[in-house]
This record gives C-alpha cells, structure tokens and sequence, in this order.
C-alpha cells in the first residue's frame, strides 16, 4: 500500500509509451516522485468518514465512467481495450457503499484487512503495459493471464474483460471470499479465483500470456518468470537495482531468453509467501 495520497506523476518509458513499439532494454528516465498506487488506509478512512453515503448519486449512471476514462485518456492512458474495460467495469461495485461516492476518483479505498483497491490511473497503466507485449499485439487480447493479489476483485473483472481466461490468486482467504462474491455478478466463467501463495504462481495452468502482480518483492520470483509464455510479458514491482525502493518491471520471454526493462519508480506491499 501506499504512503501518500497524490496522484501518480510521470509517464511511462518512451520505448513503451504506444502500442506496436518494440521493446527495449534499459532503464527508463525516473519522476521525482514515486508512482504510488495506493495510500495509507488511515488516510482512506479520514477521507470516507468526510463523505455522507451516496444517496441518489446515479453511480450506475455510465457518465461517471466516462468522466474518469476522459481523466485517464488524458493523463497519457492510450490502450482503447483498457480505456473501454474501465468504462464498463463498475467501480463502485467493489467498494463498500459508504466510499462509492470515491469510487470514481484517482484514489485508493479501503477493503478491509489493511488493504485497499489501488488507484484508476495505476491499474490503467499496468494493464495498457501487458498490452504493449508481443503477444497481445497480435492476439488482440491479453490471452491467459495469471494476476496476483486478487484483492476485491476489480483489476480481476477489467482483465476479464481483455482476457481469454484469468488466473487470480490471493493469498488472505477473507478478500478471497470477498472478490468471489462480488464477481458473482459479472461473467466469470472464465475466471478462476484461487485461494493460495501468489508467489508459487499456479503451475496447473501455466503457461501464461500475461502476469500482473499488485505486491512487490526483492526479486520477481522464479516461478512466475517459468510460467510465463514465450512471447509473454510480465509486469510487476520488484526492489530496484540499487536498493532504493520499487520499480516496475516489465519482462518479456522470447524465444532467447527474458528482456527485462525498468519502468518508474513505485511503492506497493511487500509480497509475501504463504496464505492465511
């Protein structure tokens, strides 16, 4: 989670920043400050208890999507399948009722158990990045995709809409039962919801077109770089080169091995083993 409540600064890497260009190796000039996707849940839970519950908002009313779209296409969000997911996919949806009146605003909300659903422009940003990869540029759709770190399942239900099959794993059972509920009413049949260690990615189905994690550890673990397909690409926060926080990574398999190139500087959870 996070440590601030301003909006992500910076852009991606020019070498990433429209679809078709070819990917490259090196590290991607920094923003002064970190992309942060979430923010403290204290600072969540001060701003939820300034706002009344919704009453009469019409957050159903499509207009409010497209205003945040609108916000997203120009905060620099190009990928159209992205920008159409996020039209569709209703945030407020996934949030308690009493922070739906945030639910389309660039701000993470809390979840429950210390850990909220992260930031429009954050989650844009890393899935239009998974459309940037080989194979999504040819299938026209992210393919197999393997996430991690289910959360209340709203990245869950936008993937879903770009994706063949999603795989999602959370490691803490309580959000697990929560995004199962609350995928309930969206078209899950090819969404499989797994209770388990993320870090151990889900071997059964394996290989994986794409892999988005929402935790970042020291290293992106071997397990995912093994699942992933050839002509794959990984997104994902990891502990930067010189030790001074996160970056994102992205990572792509190709025929030759894995092409790793360094996106902006973020701050995520800690990835952890195990599942409770």
């Amino acid at each position: 989670m996070s440590t601030s409540s301003d909006r992500p600064r910076g852009r991606f890497p020019a070498n990433l920043a429209a679809p078709g260009a070819a990917p490259a190796v090196g590290t991607a000039r920094k923003p002064a400050e970190p992309l942060r996707p979430q923010r403290l849940l204290a600072e969540a839970v001060r701003d939820a208890r300034r706002l009344a519950p919704p009453s009469g908002l019409g957050l159903d009313n499509p207009a409010m999507r497209q205003r945040m779209v609108e916000r997203l296409r120009q905060d620099g969000v190009r990928c159209e399948a992205v920008l159409q997911a996020m039209l569709t996919v209703p945030r407020h949806g996934f949030v308690d009722s009493a922070l739906a009146a945030q639910a389309y605003e660039d701000t993470s909300l809390p979840i429950g158990l210390g850990q909220t659903i992260s930031k429009p422009s954050v989650v844009a940003r890393m899935i239009e990045w998974l459309f940037l990869g080989q194979s999504a540029r040819q299938a026209g759709h992210l393919g197999r995709v393997l996430e991690i770190g289910t959360g209340c399942g709203y990245q869950t239900a936008l993937l879903a809409a770009m994706a063949r099959q999603v795989v999602s794993m959370e490691r803490l059972q309580p959000l697990h039962e929560l995004a199962r509920r609350q995928l309930a009413a969206h078209h899950t049949s090819h969404i499989h919801l797994l209770h388990g260690d993320g870090m151990l990615g889900h071997p059964p189905r394996a290989p994986y077109d794409s892999i988005v994690a929402a935790a970042g550890g020291e290293e992106v673990p071997a397990a995912w770089l093994n699942q992933l397909a050839v002509g794959g690409r990984l997104v994902a926060p990891a502990r930067a080169q010189d030790g001074r926080g996160q970056v994102l990574v992205i990572v792509d398999r190709t025929e030759q091995g894995y092409l790793r190139t360094t996106g902006e500087t973020v701050q995520f959870v800690p990835l952890k083993s195990g599942a409770c």
